[in-house]
């Protein structure tokens, strides 16, 4: 039983993660799979991947660009890299990827499948059920371009898949979940995240059981060669890429086209109840953190952040921007990325997950009283504007080792300097 579970739409953006930041995407992205799912299990972690508004707001904590199509691709790859050691404790693997790696899948599935027991040609076949559904029965005009497979050794699974329309310069992912799907063919998505662009050929729908029938039949008449003369002239008329199929209770995320973090692209009473629970919280449950150079509120405001990602509930991440605010962005929105403080990030972190295994889950449970106590402080606490806290990060972006695509952020001239 499988089900899609959302979508999203987002900017086609082309370039490649700098090595520097990929490496800490990866090491971040586990640490944060294994404390979800210390917390709340396997199922959950894959509900997550599940969900277009989470995942996008889990690709911006980690430093990748906040609205891009590259999340998709940085995020699978980072979490193929992150959790390949730790597939035999967590019991999870990822498959797939972008191009030529995403037509690995079924080897990749049926080496899992050997390793675990589980029926790795069952899960191939899986696989291409679901491409072929978001590739032929839904022609939204978006051609997919990557497909990852997320399994888990108890055969549940999670698909995470894009396309991309050349006209518009969009990609669309498409999220599915092997939780309550009962058809591959009849209203099978849990989510798919794009803007509208018109009408769209939607197969999966169950108003369309009639046409899936009749096209059988059509197939029988016509034969496949006049059957494809008929669908190139139709084709050729396409202008511009379709909407996602109708199902108005999935999730379905349209990110802008815009570079920069704007205020309307942020809930700021979020923002303000992370940064007060990071000055409140912070000395009470990281008194000995607190001691180690370069740990200080900036990283405990990141790491509050972090906790949401970890703890929130699926209402918390309408606005994935607010997410990039913890690392910044490697193409500099909405800053560049505060190396130092990412760093410590990961290392409270895996200290706390390290902990954890061993039974004490005193510093994971700190890191929920943060998120609980951000959450309380929301209608109460005031800061800074989104501008003004933005300006405040580029201008100390080189004392917390500012970093982009770009390369490292100069030390900012002072003001008698005349520049």
């Amino acid at each position: 039983m499988a089900r899609r579970a959302g979508s999203a739409d987002l900017p086609l953006h082309h370039g490649r993660v700098p090595a520097w930041l990929g490496q800490r995407m990866s090491r971040l992205g586990a640490v944060i799979a294994e404390a979800i799912i210390h917390h709340y299990g396997r199922d959950e972690f894959l509900r997550r991947l599940a969900h277009p508004f989470w995942f996008q707001s889990f690709g911006a904590v980690m430093g990748m660009d906040w609205h891009s199509s590259g999340i998709t691709t940085s995020v699978l790859g980072a979490l193929k890299r992150g959790l390949a050691p730790l597939e035999n404790e967590l019991g999870l693997r990822v498959c797939g990827g972008r191009g030529s790696h995403s037509r690995r899948t079924p080897e990749e599935l049926a080496a899992f499948g050997a390793r675990t027991g589980l029926d790795g040609a069952a899960l191939a076949h899986a696989s291409r059920l679901v491409a072929k559904v978001d590739s032929a029965a839904v022609q939204d005009g978006f051609d997919l371009y990557l497909h990852g497979f997320v399994v888990a050794d108890d055969g549940r699974w999670v698909v995470v898949q894009q396309g991309m329309n050349g006209i518009s310069r969009t990609a669309r992912r498409y999220h599915w979940l092997s939780e309550h799907l009962q058809s591959f063919v009849e209203a099978p998505h849990s989510a798919i995240d794009g803007p509208n662009r018109g009408r769209i050929v939607n197969l999966t729908d169950r108003r369309a059981a009639v046409s899936r029938r009749h096209q059988v039949g059509l197939l029988g008449e016509l034969g496949p060669d006049r059957i494809a003369r008929e669908a190139a002239i139709l084709q050729a008329r396409r202008a511009r890429p379709a909407p996602p199929p109708e199902a108005p209770l999935l999730p379905h995320l349209v990110m802008p086209e815009h570079h920069d973090v704007r205020p309307k692209d942020v809930l700021i009473r979020r923002l303000h109840g992370a940064l007060a629970a990071a000055a409140d919280r912070g000395p009470a449950d990281f008194a000995d953190l607190l001691l180690v150079p370069g740990v200080g509120a900036r990283t405990v405001a990141a790491l509050a952040m972090v906790a949401e990602v970890v703890h929130g509930a699926p209402c918390r991440f309408a606005d994935p921007a607010r997410f990039s605010l913890a690392h910044g962005g490697k193409d500099r929105h909405p800053y560049p990325v505060p190396s130092r403080v990412y760093d410590q990030t990961i290392t409270v972190m895996k200290d706390a997950v390290s902990r954890a295994r061993l039974g004490n889950d005193e510093r994971l449970a700190a890191l929920a009283r943060l998120d609980q106590q951000a959450r309380a402080l929301e209608t109460s606490a005031t800061g800074p504007s989104l501008p003004a806290f933005t300006a405040g990060e580029r201008h100390r972006s080189h004392a917390l080792g500012g970093r982009s695509v770009f390369g490292w952020e100069p030390e900012p001239k002072s003001a008698g300097s005349g520049g």
